[in-house]
Parts: C-alpha cells; sequence; structure tokens
C-alpha cells in the first residue's frame, strides 16, 4: 500500500505543477509529495480511528466481535505506520 500512497503524491504533485506558472524545481518537487503523502496518511490513519470508534459504538450484543474488528484495524494501523517510517 505504500507504494500505491508514493504514486497518489506523485500524482497529485504532477497536477499541482502542472497548474503552476513556474514548474517546480527538482527539491520542490519532493518536499511537496511528501507532504501530500503526510496529508493522505494523517486521512487513512484519521479514517481508520473513525472505523475503530463506530466498531466500539454497536449494541452491546456485538461488543465481542466490535473489538475483535478495532484490534485487527489497530493491528493494520500499526503495520502501517511501521511500513511507512521504515521508508523514510
Amino acid at each position: 500500500m505504500d507504494r500505491r500512497l508514493r504514486e497518489i503524491a506523485g500524482e497529485a504533485t504532477k497536477g499541482i505543477n502542472a497548474l503552476l506558472d513556474t514548474p517546480l524545481t527538482a527539491e520542490q518537487t519532493t518536499a511537496v509529495e511528501q507532504l501530500i503523502e503526510n496529508a493522505v496518511i494523517g486521512a487513512l490513519l484519521e479514517g481508520q480511528h473513525r472505523a475503530v470508534d463506530a466498531a466500539l459504538h454497536c449494541p452491546e450484543a456485538d461488543q465481542d466481535m466490535a473489538h475483535k474488528i478495532a484490534t485487527a484495524i489497530r493491528l493494520k494501523n500499526d503495520a502501517l505506520i511501521v511500513n511507512l517510517s521504515s521508508l523514510r
């Protein structure tokens, strides 16, 4: 998934660069791609946090399953953070 995030950041950077009167320098391109990638990661993590919250607010009869789902989401979050941290 981290490769796809980089692709998304690269596509967004190219789109931004196409809108500018003066193209970004190589250094600026790298910085903009990093900013976009960080924003995408933040949005993904926020979405996953909301999913955990939603799972934990289900009826009491479903709490066991909700906790299993929340744990699975948290484990995926942790794996994503570790993978992305190792890329830097």
